[in-house]
């Protein structure tokens, strides 16, 4: 049953209305005396409860797709056990790996004629984290005459807490991808889409926490070496970009900017610029404001030298909260740094407008990034 299927929400509800049913008709002969009938009483009270949280859960993931398989909840994912290593075909010596899983995602039709959708896990050496995501191969991957040729790679990231799935199913990458690499207005090139949220659901923001998940030593080392060993990409930095939405696009650039010898590109779709700490990131600094500083990106833009990438921010007139931020950031950015930015008229923090600014965000990256 599909986490985020209306049979599920349907057999919830009814159990709410079941469970309401039965106590209404047994609580007379729950309220006798004596703490077997507490305790009996509580009991059914808490069932409800229970019953009527979880319903309210699944209703709000449903319209959100926080998580979109009962293998994406915190409590039962997992990146180990079974599972094949996928081919090498970028040259050998790699040790950090793509270990190919069953599909759970489809583009339909051939690899030759819609490329291929691959539901992978990303085994990281160095950071010794795991992760669960999503690789699209262009179909001209596929070509005879391409059976040499390398392609650039774009790491797409969600935000957070959202399934990884969400890029597949409610962004549209794949299907987006595909219709404009068709209309030759995007270059054919590799797609990893993955959480920002790596090994487990601590939101790091892409940290290297002292003390914690290497988070950032996955995304700049481990998985660009586990991509280079399985399939056939861009040597250089040159062919290397990424994006992302919300907590993803603040990861992004982030990590462009950072790691400017790794991605040569970044955008950002309604991301902000300095890390969120809450309940959900615990302590990231490790007490350390050096550390605390290299995660805002207003600090990294008036105090340290302007990388060389070039970066792409997206907001709105009305409905986005980044948008006095995302202006601050474009007025601090200097050379070598070049930034561009999509203002819409109108829109939310939401799928609807991620999908609105996609075509014109994998242009803008299909123009920055060659297979040299």
């Amino acid at each position: 049953m599909s986490l985020t299927g209306l049979p599920l929400l349907v057999l919830l509800s009814a159990l709410v209305v079941a469970a309401l049913a039965g106590t209404l008709r047994w609580w007379r002969a729950l309220a006798a005396a004596g703490w077997r009938a507490g305790a009996a009483r509580l009991a059914v009270l808490a069932g409800c409860q229970v019953l009527l949280c979880l319903t309210v859960l699944a209703a709000v993931n449903r319209h959100f797709a926080f998580y979109a398989s009962w293998g994406e909840l915190p409590l039962i994912a997992t990146a180990d056990g079974g599972g094949r290593v996928d081919r090498q075909e970028g040259g050998a010596g790699a040790t950090s790996r793509i270990v190919a899983r069953p599909p759970d995602a489809s583009v339909g039709g051939t690899p030759e004629q819609n490329g291929e959708l691959r539901t992978v896990d990303v085994q990281g050496a160095r950071s010794g984290l795991h992760a669960h995501g999503y690789v699209y191969l262009p179909p001209q991957y596929f070509a005879v005459s391409a059976r040499h040729r390398r392609f650039p790679v774009t790491i797409v990231l969600s935000g957070y807490p959202g399934a990884v799935r969400n890029l597949v199913t409610q962004v549209k990458v794949p299907a987006t991808v595909l219709a404009e690499t068709r209309a030759g207005r995007v270059p054919p090139m590799i797609y990893m889409m993955l959480r920002p949220v790596v090994g487990q659901e601590r939101d790091t923001e892409c940290n290297d926490v002292p003390g914690g998940p290497q988070v950032a030593t996955f995304f700049a080392q481990d998985l660009p070496e586990a991509l280079r060993g399985a399939y056939r990409t861009a040597p250089e930095r040159a062919g290397w970009g990424l994006f992302g939405i919300s907590t993803g696009g603040y990861c992004s650039l982030k990590l462009a900017m950072r790691h400017s010898d790794v991605f040569a590109a970044a955008a950002s779709l309604s991301g902000y610029y300095g890390a969120i700490k809450d309940l959900t990131t615990g302590e990231l600094y490790g007490g350390s404001q050096a550390v605390r500083d290299e995660s805002d990106l207003f600090w990294r833009l008036e105090h340290l030298p302007s990388p060389p990438v070039s970066v792409l921010v997206t907001t709105s007139e009305q409905g986005e909260r980044n948008k006095e931020g995302t202006l601050r950031f474009l007025s601090l950015v200097k050379p070598p740094m070049r930034a561009t930015s999509i203002v819409l008229d109108s829109g939310g923090h939401n799928f609807q407008t991620w999908e609105r600014v996609l075509p014109g965000v994998l242009r803008w990256m299909g123009a920055r990034l060659r297979a040299t």
